[in-house]
């Protein structure tokens, strides 16, 4: 590194090993040796906001956001009986959504166990934001925040299962509301996938669909 005029900060320096849990052994007390300075291997690394751990299954980056999450739910209840709606959405999306948002996209394919405390923070912030107690279903609580599209005479829309994209400041965070995104992403579903008789059957045509779109497939 010398003879490239480069200077390694070991401070912040970490080793991270990807393995799976059955050659875990392999790799005990790993260490590298860079320009005399050893590195002595991480159980966890942090990189641009997201923790990553050696199996990938991203549990410490989750409940990471989860800790932080409810601390900010629970801080937005105290003041909620003197905020609008329209406000308490602001503070909702600031602070809780945009971390569920943040690279989300990681987070695919994991189990439904290991992601249902993200769930549940989703359930909190729709609860405190309808004010929902808390012992009420809040399925219906999220079916009330999408409208299905009627036009007003009849076109051939009718039959397309479309949802009301409501209207918001896009320059706001009010784009990444889930009133919004959900009718938005909804409405750009094939009718094929819309149609869908169960959400298994849903999860199967959605998945084929990404697939087509992804590799440029008819």
């Amino acid at each position: 590194m010398n003879i490239n005029f480069l200077l390694l900060n070991a401070d912040k320096t970490e080793l991270l090993v990807v393995r799976p849990a059955k050659h875990g052994h392999l790799f005990e007390n790993l260490s590298v040796n860079i320009d005399d300075c050893i590195i002595p291997e991480s159980s966890t690394i942090k990189n641009l906001g997201v923790i990553f751990d050696s199996r990938l299954t991203f549990q410490p980056h989750i409940k990471s956001i989860t800790k932080t999450a409810f601390f900010h739910l629970s801080n937005i209840a105290k003041i909620r009986p003197i905020l609008s709606l329209r406000d308490a959405e602001t503070l909702i999306h600031a602070f809780v959504s945009s971390r569920l948002d943040y690279c989300n996209v990681l987070l695919s394919g994991l189990p439904n166990y290991a992601i249902r405390s993200l769930q549940l923070v989703q359930n909190a912030a729709a609860r405190l934001l309808t004010k929902t107690r808390k012992y009420d279903h809040i399925t219906p609580v999220l079916s009330e925040l999408l409208t299905p599209y009627t036009p007003a005479r009849p076109l051939r829309s009718l039959d397309a299962a479309l949802l009301v994209i409501p209207s918001i400041n896009k320059k706001s965070l009010g784009f990444r509301a889930f009133a919004y995104r959900a009718p938005y992403l909804w409405n750009t579903l094939p009718l094929h996938v819309k149609e869908a008789s169960s959400v298994e059957n849903f999860k199967s045509r959605l998945k084929t669909h990404l697939y087509s779109l992804f590799y440029g497939l008819p």
